[in-house]
């Protein structure tokens, strides 16, 4: 799914190359459409709905009986023990099956997942990014990662070594909030952008362009 049309990669682009017109420090920014599948989250919760039906069941068997007899034509048949945790393992299998499948409509399959899940998912996953492609890539190890997840409805900013140990993390709240606010009503390149230029003012601050810098990382917006 696409995010971000050619003109919103332009706008963060000259966003990226204008702030490190000012700084040493260097920006990279990351756009994903998610941050994991999470099929552990719908697997745990279609396992959970299977011994949740399995446990009622067990906890009063009648009216599924009932059920049975009546749609199949049962006069009151007697179950054995080996009747009854067949029964009750066909239900947990059929219930653990259902619940995977409904989970395959993406609302549902994200309605499901818990918020700090996404927040811990996400953060991983930028920190991930950073390893990847700004950590101890500068000369002055001065890279900074803007990474935006557009399903989880997250953002991170993650600052390489020699800029964490000036600008506490804190300090990126502003930078946050103003991308987000644009962000939020669906404005996703301007928000970006915003959010470059507020990281860029603070880079320059404290780690202002040297006359022999260079461009060390690309910047161009990066879409996973």
């Amino acid at each position: 799914m696409a995010f971000m049309d050619d003109t919103g990669r332009q706008l963060v682009s000259e966003a990226v190359t204008q702030s490190e017109s000012a700084t040493s420090g260097e920006i990279v920014t990351v756009l994903a459409e998610a941050s994991d599948g999470y099929t552990d989250v719908a697997l745990l919760w279609a396992a959970g709905a299977a011994f949740t039906a399995m446990s009622v069941f067990a906890a009063i068997p009648r009216p599924f009986l009932d059920t049975w007899d009546a749609m199949f034509g049962g006069w009151g048949h007697q179950w054995s023990s080996g009747e009854l945790a067949s029964m009750v393992i066909a239900l947990g299998l059929v219930t653990f099956l259902i619940a995977v499948l409904v989970q395959q409509w993406q609302p549902v399959k994200w309605a499901l997942i818990p918020g700090p899940v996404r927040t811990i998912r996400v953060h991983n996953q930028a920190v991930r990014q950073f390893k990847v492609g700004a950590e101890r890539r500068t000369t002055g190890r001065t890279g900074v990662l803007i990474y935006l997840s557009m399903r989880e409805h997250r953002a991170e900013i993650v600052a390489d070594e020699s800029i964490a140990a000036k600008v506490p993390p804190e300090v990126w709240g502003e930078a946050m909030g103003d991308m987000l606010a644009h962000i939020r009503h669906g404005r996703v390149a301007e928000g970006l952008a915003v959010g470059i230029r507020d990281v860029g003012h603070v880079l320059a601050e404290h780690f202002p362009r040297s006359d022999d810098d260079v461009n060390e990382l690309p910047d161009r917006l990066i879409e996973v």
